[in-house]
């Protein structure tokens, strides 16, 4: 890996862990590469990005050509390089890394390849090579919506994209901490693409602003890709006293906080860790950016509560071996019984837990240990037990918008068409809360299927004209 800065320095600021490459040393880390005859690492890849080729290119000092390569099936290169749980999805099927030599850093390489193409103007500005008449709405400016939009203009279309936020991103601009994805990053790539032509309705609340039924009919299709943001929910006594808050709120505060905004409830306290006794409830990516987040807003002491152990726990790995650097102190096996205090938390009820037999996902279903309950200090209680789907068939007023049993919209699984005829869905909305990378290749699916589905409605009315 890079080098990483030190923990007690990083833990003053918001600016991310690792170093950058040198150029010496991306192609050193490259060269590792083993050129196997079955690329475990890109078959593990939700994008499939082509890994191996661009790692003999970067060996070779071929940086420019490696760059084209990689951003060919990733339209986020240099933030899946920051973000993506790389030990659970390439790295960790590195061939190499199974033989115990340690994986090649697949997603350093990455980061640094396309960092590199920024820096010497190797990124191409967005163009199309026909103009269509159709026109797509596009429903929120994360990942998903943002990749779709990326590969529908490319194709010619005219594309609007609309988000309830004041600044396009989702998650990546509100919801992930600076410490792994310095915004800066972000914003370069929605300016590509407000360069390249698409428009942006920022601050527009569907549901609010306009009907799904009055966007289907100003525009030719729709593409739904709002993310899932209703937090689950804990049943436990005292989970509505004062400073238990939800993670999303938590991280929108500071990340806007970091932007310059006004955050009233930043500055009040209520969504601020600083001089705090913090617990952290659950064991996502969610959770590591909270304690993190905690340990940086200077508070007194930072727990992470999680039921089941570090082997079972959903989050990368890599970011527990980072939190637990910074200082968090990890409580395994903990499940909250109660929330104490009288208007604010001031204390968890907690107990401890050992794993039972599998559960039908395979993972060992934590079960009590009588008589173990202890407190632990809390003063800021952060839930982070990870997102459903909000309810937008009642959102969007439109009770034609199919659902699963989970919330999540109901879509066709070759086509990712929604209930209602030329709407589809892409990303958490319809697959449920998962990753970056899974959200741009979904986004790129329903691009492509939203493409057929124009051309088919064309022939089809030009073969009824004649």
């Amino acid at each position: 890996m890079p080098e990483k800065r030190p923990a007690e320095t990083r833990a003053q600021d918001f600016h991310e862990v690792y170093a950058e490459f040198i150029a010496a040393k991306a192609e050193e880390q490259a060269s590792r590469c083993s050129q196997c005859g079955v690329p475990y690492c890109q078959v593990h890849c939700p994008l499939h990005n082509n890994i191996p080729d661009w790692l003999k290119l970067t060996a070779e000092g071929r940086l420019e050509e490696a760059y084209e390569l990689s951003q060919s099936t990733n339209n986020m290169p240099e933030i899946c390089g920051r973000i993506c749980p790389q030990d659970r999805l390439c790295e960790g099927n590195c061939v190499i890394e199974k033989a115990g030599h340690g994986t090649v850093t697949i997603g350093a390489v990455e980061k640094y390849l396309t960092d590199t193409a920024w820096k010497n103007g190797w990124v191409k500005p967005l163009t199309h090579r026909r103009v269509r008449s159709e026109h797509i709405g596009i429903v929120g400016a994360g990942p998903a919506g943002l990749a779709g939009a990326e590969e529908l203009r490319r194709l010619g279309y005219k594309v609007t994209i609309y988000d309830r936020h004041d600044r396009a991103g989702g998650l990546l601009i509100y919801g992930i901490p600076s410490f792994k994805l310095e915004k800066d990053v972000v914003v370069r790539r929605v300016k590509r693409l407000e360069d390249g032509g698409i428009a942006f309705r920022l601050g527009f609340d569907v549901g609010r602003d306009a009907s799904l039924a009055d966007l289907r009919a100003k525009h030719d299709a729709i593409l739904i890709a709002t993310g899932t943001y209703q937090a689950r929910a804990i049943d436990a006594p005292g989970i509505a006293l004062n400073n238990v808050v939800e993670a999303l709120d938590y991280l929108i505060a500071s990340n806007r906080k970091g932007f310059g905004d006004a955050v009233p409830e930043f500055d009040s306290g209520a969504l601020n860790a600083q001089d705090k006794h913090v617990a952290v409830i659950g064991g996502g990516d969610t959770a590591m950016d909270c304690v993190r987040t905690a340990i940086r807003q200077g508070a007194k002491s930072v727990s992470c509560i999680y039921r089941r152990d570090m082997e079972n726990m959903p989050g990368s790995l890599r970011e527990v071996a980072n939190a637990d650097e910074e200082g968090v102190v990890f409580e395994w096996l903990t499940l909250p019984k109660n929330f104490l205090g009288k208007r604010k938390v001031n204390g968890v009820r907690l107990t401890r837990m050992r794993l039972g037999t599998p559960d039908s996902s395979g993972r060992k279903m934590p079960v009590e240990i009588a008589d173990s309950e202890f407190t632990l200090d809390a003063d800021l209680v952060i839930k982070a037990l990870g997102f459903d789907a909000e309810n937008l068939p009642q959102m969007f007023d439109a009770p034609g918008l199919g659902v699963s049993r989970s919330g999540a919209l109901s879509v066709d699984p070759k086509t990712l068409q929604t209930t209602m005829d030329g709407v589809f869905a892409a990303g958490d909305i319809a697959r449920g809360a998962s990753l970056v990378v899974w959200a741009i290749r979904d986004g790129r699916d329903a691009a492509a299927n939203i493409h057929k589905y124009l051309i088919s409605k064309a022939s089809t009315a030009l073969e009824a004209a004649e």
